[in-house]
């Protein structure tokens, strides 16, 4: 098969130079017979590729113009998942230009052209048959995205201009580690070089980012993930939870699925869930439509206190 996929990539990109060659030039430059090469152009063909042939003397065998990208080499679950990841990006926020959920939607409307061509019609009934509702989240773009992914892997200091959550701009300095996306939001990890110290940034509320060329040598991570520490950092504010709930994991982890939480099953009916939660009302209504029994195993305070009012008022009401 190796063998195989190599003279498939060697004779495609002979062919794709856009010249005609003859049979005899091209079995001499793959070092293949006349039989094999025959098969490998019926399987360019069976691809999609318009591999055009004359026949007998002065014969050639040439692509036609328009196609010089190979088709993604995707199997049919690949092919309808890479559609349906494209949708719901798309889906993100209101398209605009240049976000990323815009660069989402222009390949959603494109990709079939790239599949082989069995798959193309699977491709196009998907597109036709498929709506996905939009989700409010902060608009990004590819291009920085892209330009993060870059430095990161580059291991090279970055700036760019930042706006934090009171509307403050400033300028910042950074060696990059990671762009971890969570909750629909895009945040960048990186060593604040002016403040010594780990930071995580929103990347929809940066701007001006720009590459230094100025490389640097990683430095460890005090968690076990760049997600992980993200996380640590989003709940330092908050107060943690945990209950058992009269369900199974399945619909207890779709009713938090907003909630940052830990969920582990203990059987098919109890679920252990930890939280960290702002103030013990953002629990209520996910607890509500769950409408399963619960037990609080340990909570602060000021949340088991806040229940308890709040179930004698709805007792009394």
């Amino acid at each position: 098969m190796a063998d195989v996929t190599a003279r498939m990539l060697a004779l495609l990109s002979t062919l794709q130079s856009g010249r005609s060659f003859s049979s005899a030039e091209l079995t001499r430059r793959l070092d293949v017979s006349p039989r094999t090469l025959r098969r490998d152009v019926d399987r360019l063909r069976g691809y999609g590729y318009p591999v055009e042939t004359q026949p007998g003397p002065g014969g050639y065998y040439r692509l036609a113009a328009g196609r010089t990208l190979p088709p993604l080499v995707l199997d049919d679950d690949e092919a309808l998942a890479t559609l349906l990841a494209l949708a719901g990006l798309a889906g993100l926020s209101a398209s605009v230009e240049g976000g990323i959920d815009d660069a989402a939607l222009r390949a959603y409307g494109k990709l079939d052209q790239f599949l082989p061509a069995h798959l193309r019609g699977r491709a196009v009934s998907l597109r036709s048959s498929l709506e996905t509702s939009p989700q409010a989240a902060p608009r990004v773009t590819a291009a920085q995205l892209g330009t993060l992914a870059e430095a990161i892997v580059q291991s090279e200091t970055i700036s760019f201009a930042y706006e934090n959550a009171s509307g403050e701009r400033s300028i910042r300095r950074g060696e990059p580690y990671r762009q971890v996306q969570h909750l629909l939001r895009w945040y960048l990890l990186a060593w604040d070089l002016d403040r010594a110290d780990w930071r995580t940034f929103r990347v929809d509320r940066i701007s001006d980012e720009r590459r230094t060329h100025t490389p640097y040598t990683p430095r460890p991570l005090p968690a076990a993930s760049a997600t992980e520490y993200l996380r640590q950092g989003l709940n330092k504010s908050k107060q943690e939870i945990e209950l058992i709930i009269d369900a199974g994991l399945v619909p207890v982890a779709d009713a938090l699925k907003y909630l940052d939480s830990s969920v582990e099953s203990i059987d098919a009916d109890h679920t252990r869930v930890v939280v960290g939660l702002d103030t013990w009302q953002w629990l209520l209504t996910n607890l509500a439509f769950l409408d399963a029994d619960f037990h609080i195993v340990r909570a602060p305070a000021t949340f088991t206190n806040g229940y308890r009012t709040f179930g004698q008022r709805l007792l009394e009401a």
